[in-house]
């Protein structure tokens, strides 16, 4: 299936998002899954991580837990069913305009999680995706720590076997 082109309004142009210059940090979650030994990445086709390679995820939303959050967000995101297995880490993504202020923050908290079902559909905010090997990683172009996530995430899967 083609990716879909991005229509929608660029996110860090939009100053009524409360997510664009916030008074606060936002929460958000992700998901390392794993199928067969192999990792899902996803490419963002939207600022600020157009072109990255990373894992499926988003904010979370109020009254949510984060497991429900993550498995709503890569449901909303790739189709795909889940089943988190626990924390894989997590990541500060905190970007600055050219003047120093605060244009995005949010944690990140990582799951690793268990593919149970369906084919990855992509939505609007991401490009491609991939199932790769976890020692492909390292040739792709990806947001930063990804790769010690993806190490976390193994371990945590293994040990739950």
């Amino acid at each position: 299936m083609p990716p879909r082109l991005l229509r929608s309004p660029d996110p860090l142009s939009d100053t009524t998002d409360p997510r664009t210059y916030p008074s606060r940090p936002f929460l958000a979650v992700s998901a390392a899954i794993v199928r067969d030994g192999r990792l899902l990445v996803v490419r963002r086709a939207r600022r600020p991580a157009i072109g990255l390679f990373t894992f499926p995820g988003g904010g979370v939303e109020l009254g949510e837990t984060l497991e429900e959050a993550v498995r709503r967000e890569v449901m909303e995101e790739t189709a795909l069913t889940i089943a988190p297995v626990g924390l894989a880490g997590h990541r500060d993504v905190i970007l600055r305009d050219d003047a120093g202020r605060i244009m995005r923050h949010f944690v990140v908290l990582a799951f690793a999680a268990r593919w149970l079902a369906g084919e990855p559909v992509l939505n609007d905010e991401l490009a491609e995706s991939r199932w790769i090997a976890p020692t492909e990683l390292a040739a792709l172009k990806t947001t930063e720590g990804l790769g010690e996530i993806v190490g976390a995430a193994f371990a945590l899967l293994k040990a739950a076997q």
